[in-house]
């Protein structure tokens, strides 16, 4: 009986990586975003689209520029729970821009969390909903992410493509790494 059940077709959704020049476009507009630096650490670190929303303070060195990447992934607002890691690299290093827009977006977090004060609900979360509470990744694609695509006049992505975006600009230290040292080895 279940072999004459027909299973649906899997359909992978389409990647759409930035190339470097649109990844800029898309980072002119962002600056100022409540969200630029989450922006700037997904589009240069390669996240999955809910990862950044999962990131704490406590996985963040700011001194030397690392985070530890893969600690939790984020699930929506309403199961404030996080997932285990899907990778094993421990850490990662920050770009300057980065680094940058992460200290400036801890110091409006700190301000927004002194106009709150007890209505903040502290999670440790880096990107919190503007009470502190775990963003939903809807809200956040709806709000601030699509729109900023639109005003740069980019092609319709989802956040996650920036995870490809970041493999299409790591390319080219790829190839030099390979032009350097694929001597070493064998054929």
């Amino acid at each position: 009986m279940a072999g004459a059940v027909r299973l649906p077709k899997l359909t992978k959704k389409e990647i759409k990586p930035l190339s470097p020049e649109h990844a800029g476009a898309f980072l002119e507009p962002a600056r100022g975003d409540r969200f630029e630096a989450l922006y700037a650490v997904a589009v240069t670190a390669g996240l999955r689209e809910r990862e950044p929303l999962g990131l704490k303070w406590e996985d963040v060195d700011l001194n030397p520029g690392l985070f530890r990447f893969g600690a939790r992934c984020a699930r929506p607002a309403a199961e404030a729970s996080s997932s285990p890691p899907r990778t094993a690299r421990p850490e990662r290093e920050l770009t300057a821009r980065a680094l940058g827009a992460l200290r400036a977006h801890m110091a409006t977090q700190g301000e927004e969390r002194l106009r709150l004060g007890t209505l903040w609900d502290d999670h440790d979360l880096i990107f919190p909903s503007r009470r502190g509470t775990p963003m939903n990744a809807k809200n956040l694609t709806a709000r601030s992410f699509k729109p900023i695509l639109k005003s740069a006049g980019l092609p319709n992505i989802r956040l996650h493509d920036f995870r490809h975006t970041c493999a299409t600009l790591l390319l080219p230290t790829i190839s030099i790494t390979l032009d350097t040292y694929s001597h070493v080895l064998p054929a």
